[in-house]
């Protein structure tokens, strides 16, 4: 069942050498992130899945030990999910979305290496109920299940943002993060995919993975960082 779970932003501007002149601007997001991934080494699982949005093509299972690449970004910096394995060298060679990529990063950053690592690209399309489903099979897995969960809300906040300025976006992310930070699991499944969509708000898909995983599993939740620089929607939170 799932003991905890972390969530983060899946922005490549999260890893400083990414986001180089911009990188102040995302420490305190950093700093949030490295105490969320903390304490789901603290509740000692069995197995970790990291979970965030892949393009069409980039979704589906990710051994451990697949490696991820910033080059598309302008960095010459790879990253490896957790240990390889014999899986990993043979059967899938597909390099890590980006969001993975992301997820790997922070787990090194931890210095993690308390259970297993798997990764999990969810596509934009998937509709609520098959994330539901999706998460419940991360949970019955094993006895003790986390999630690193990558996403980010809205792109809609700002003139300024990639999806320029929508009115709902501010609704919408309020409702995200206050969801992500009670661990309200019936909210993040009745957020609209459409909505989310049309706001580019791409951690939708990741989180409603999560709330299946986390149905019955009675975690609180906590929102460590809730801010929108870039006119993006971050949020980190922490299930325990």
């Amino acid at each position: 069942m799932l003991v905890a779970a972390a969530v983060c932003p899946s922005p490549p501007l999260l890893v400083p050498d990414v986001a180089t002149g911009a990188a102040p601007e995302l420490d305190a997001a950093r700093a949030a992130c490295a105490d969320a991934v903390g304490l789901l080494a603290a509740a000692r699982p069995d197995r970790l899945y990291v979970v965030g949005p892949a393009d069409e093509g980039a979704h589906g299972g990710y051994p451990a030990g697949a490696k991820g690449s910033f080059a598309g970004f302008g960095v010459d910096l790879s990253v490896r999910l957790g240990a390889e394995s014999s899986r990993a060298r043979g059967e899938d060679d597909r390099p890590l979305p980006p969001s993975l990529a992301v997820g790997a990063w922070l787990l090194a950053r931890a210095g993690w290496a308390d259970a297993p690592i798997e990764g999990l690209g969810v596509a934009a399309s998937t509709t609520a109920e098959v994330c539901a489903g999706t998460g419940r099979e991360l949970a019955a897995s094993a006895e003790r299940v986390a999630l690193l969960v990558l996403g980010d809300g809205s792109a809609c906040r700002t003139v300024k943002a990639p999806g320029y300025l929508d009115e709902r976006a501010a609704g919408f992310d309020a409702e995200a993060a206050r969801a992500l930070g009670t661990a309200d699991v019936a909210a993040l499944l009745a957020l609209d995919a459409g909505l989310a969509s049309e706001l580019k708000a791409a951690g939708r898909a990741s989180w409603q993975v999560l709330a299946g995983a986390a149905e019955g599993a009675g975690l609180d939740g906590r929102l460590l960082f809730d801010d929108a620089p870039y006119g993006v929607g971050y949020f980190v939170a922490a299930w325990s």
